[in-house]
């Protein structure tokens, strides 16, 4: 087994590289001056089994043209198997048509990763499970709640918690945590009568008293976990706090969330974290390369990664 790592989340993959015992591989990603990317694999790579971390988180393109030369380059040098190890999939929301005409670019982007060569995917929280069809290789979403609860046990006020889902569509990834905290759930129901018009924040279940975790997959802008955690603070709650597997936090997110109500927010450095939001007060990141480490190591020695989540 081989692993090396990307420019998208450096540190990520060192801290892989630790939790398994092996080198981080020798590859050297520059750009020429148009900003094309380069690939050099330092070591030889021939009937070993190599793993990629690589997010495709800002800038996006980028980071994914990267990933694709580096998966052509060890496809190329006669790696025996190729599994790319993206910890966030950028393109995720784009996961249906919204529209008439407009793409599917999570199929785009799923095809684009087969056709360069890669043999499996894995990745961490997808923004729609049937994303994992999209591919035609084998596809292992991990999943960061285990994580999650076992954060909320050691740093959170048990007392009076509620697992709130920001929408509707959260509900699942929600009443997962919930079961494992065994608390009540309930859900912020987000509507928008007219375009351009602000979101009218409606709170199904009793809130009142509790200490509120919200939960979700991914924050970017961070207005809608912010107006969330207002309205939970204007129907009694105590607290509010979120937890966050992908922290996006594009444009003045992090100014956003610092100046909100939210107690604490919460992300993994699957998406590797800025000055600012390493800065920021009220926002903390926990890491996740124990859980993607262990499944890199049970999809080398061909062991159940499913396990991991019993």
């Amino acid at each position: 087994m081989k692993l090396f790592g990307g420019n998208s989340n450096r540190v990520l993959a060192d801290s892989i590289a630790q939790y398994l015992e092996i080198p981080l591989g020798q590859a050297m990603v520059r750009r020429f001056a148009d900003q094309e990317v380069f690939v050099e694999i330092k070591e030889n790579v021939r009937g070993e089994d190599v793993f990629i971390v690589q997010s495709t988180s800002y800038p996006a393109n980028d980071h994914l043209m990267e990933l694709l030369i580096m998966i052509d380059a060890m496809r190329r040098a006669s790696a025996r198997r190729i599994t790319a190890v993206l910890p966030y999939f950028g393109y995720a929301r784009q996961d249906r048509k919204a529209g008439g005409r407009t793409p599917i670019s999570a199929k785009l982007v799923a095809n684009i990763i087969t056709e360069a060569g890669a043999d499996r995917v894995m990745t961490l929280d997808l923004h729609a499970g049937q994303i994992q069809g999209f591919f035609d290789i084998p596809t292992d979403n991990l999943f960061a709640v285990p994580l999650l609860s076992r954060d909320v046990k050691e740093h959170q006020d048990l007392d009076d918690l509620m697992v709130v889902s920001p929408d509707v569509g959260g509900v699942v990834r929600a009443r997962s945590l919930a079961k494992r905290l065994d608390a009540p759930l309930a859900i912020v129901d987000k509507r928008r009568d007219r375009p351009g018009e602000s979101e009218v924040m409606n709170i199904i279940g009793d809130v009142t008293g509790r200490n509120c975790i919200l939960i979700d997959d991914i924050i970017d802008s961070g207005g809608t976990l912010c107006n969330a955690a207002d309205a939970l603070m204007r129907a009694g709650a105590n607290s509010a706090s979120a937890y966050i597997t992908h922290g996006v936090l594009s444009g003045g997110a992090v100014t956003r969330i610092s100046a909100s109500s939210l107690k604490e927010l919460v992300i993994t450095d699957s998406i590797q974290p800025t000055k600012a939001v390493l800065e920021a007060p009220n926002i903390r990141v926990i890491t996740t390369a124990n859980l993607l480490g262990e499944a890199i190591q049970r999809t080398a020695s061909e062991e159940s990664v499913s396990s991991l989540f019993d």
